[in-house]
C-alpha cells in the first residue's frame, strides 16, 4: 500500500468517506495485549541500550529541571496538574525512541544522534502535533487552577507541605478530588486517544497531523478494551516514577517510548490485500 493510498484510508476513516467498520480497524486484539507491546520495547531497550538510557537520561533532566523551576519561581500549585499533563505530551518527547524501534524493525543501527535528529515522514506535522498537545497541558492546567478556585476561593496556595493535609482531611478537599479527577480522566482520556497513535504514524507515514490524531481516536475507539488496559498500564508504571522521585523516567519512559511504537505497529498498521 503506498503513502497516498494509506493517506486516503486514514482520511477516509475519520471523515466518514466509506465504511465506518472496516475490519482493518477492529484488530480483535487480546484484552492484555499491552503486556507483549511492553515485552517487545523491552527487547528493543536492551538491543544497543546505552542509547535508550541516555535518552531517559535526558528526559529526566528536563522533568527535574521542569519540577525545580515551578517551585523557585512560586509555581508550585500546577505541579500535580502539570506531572499529571507529562503524560499528554509525552508520546511527542518519545518520537526519538520510536525511530529506534523503526530501525531495528528494518535491521539497522543507529545512533544516540540520529534519535536526537530523526526526520519525520509527516515533516514540521509532527512539531504542529507537539504544539496541540502543550497547549492541551496547558489548558488543563489552567482547568486545575478553577477548580481549585471553584471550592477553595482566590486563596493563597498552602504549599506543597500543607496540600496533602487540605485535601485529604476535609471535606471541601475530598470533593475537589473527586471533581478533579473527573475533569482530569477527561483531559487525560482525550489526549490519550489522539496522540498515542498520531506520533508514531507522522513518524511513519506522510500524513497531516489532524488525520493522524484523528485516526489515532478512531483506532482507539475501535479497540477500545485493550487500549484502556495499556493506558492502565501506562499509568501505573508513569506512578512508579513519581514514586521514585523522577528517577524511574530513565527505564521506564524509553520502555514505554518503544512500547508505543509496537502497540502502534499491531493495532494502526492496516492490512494490505493479498
Amino acid at each position: 500500500m503506498s503513502d497516498s493510498d494509506r493517506s486516503y484510508w486514514l482520511l477516509s476513516e475519520t471523515s466518514g468517506i466509506g465504511e465506518t467498520h472496516d475490519p482493518r480497524l477492529h484488530r480483535n486484539l487480546p484484552l492484555f495485549v499491552g503486556l507483549r507491546w511492553l515485552a517487545a520495547g523491552w527487547r528493543d531497550f536492551w538491543i544497543r541500550p546505552a542509547s535508550s538510557i541516555a535518552y531517559g537520561i535526558g528526559v529526566f533532566v528536563l522533568s527535574v529541571a521542569f519540577v525545580w523551576t515551578l517551585v523557585r519561581f512560586g509555581r508550585d500549585y500546577i505541579l500535580f496538574p502539570s506531572l499529571s499533563g507529562f503524560l499528554i505530551v509525552a508520546p511527542f518527547l518519545a518520537i526519538g525512541l520510536y525511530e529506534k524501534s523503526r530501525a531495528i524493525e528494518e535491521g539497522r543501527k543507529i545512533s544516540l544522534g540520529e534519535m536526537l535528529r530523526v526526520r519525520p515522514n509527516a515533516g514540521a506535522q509532527v512539531f504542529f502535533t507537539g504544539l496541540l498537545l502543550s497547549l492541551l497541558m496547558l489548558l488543563w492546567n489552567r482547568a486545575a487552577v478553577l477548580i481549585w478556585a471553584l471550592f477553595f476561593g482566590v486563596t493563597a496556595f498552602p504549599g506543597l507541605d500543607h496540600v496533602i493535609e487540605i485535601l485529604l482531611g476535609t471535606p471541601y478537599g475530598w470533593a475537589m478530588l473527586v471533581v478533579g479527577s473527573a475533569v482530569g480522566g477527561l483531559f487525560a482520556s482525550f489526549a490519550f486517544a489522539i496522540s498515542v497513535f498520531a506520533v508514531p504514524m507522522l513518524l511513519d507515514r506522510r500524513v497531516d497531523a489532524l488525520t493522524a490524531m484523528g485516526s489515532s481516536m478512531k483506532l482507539v475507539w475501535n479497540n477500545l478494551s485493550p487500549l484502556i488496559v495499556w493506558g492502565a498500564i501506562v499509568i501505573v508504571l508513569f506512578a512508579i516514577c513519581v514514586a521514585t522521585g523522577l528517577l524511574g523516567m530513565i527505564i521506564i519512559f524509553p520502555l514505554l517510548g518503544h512500547a508505543t511504537w509496537h502497540a502502534y505497529r499491531a493495532v494502526a498498521e492496516p492490512e494490505v490485500a493479498g
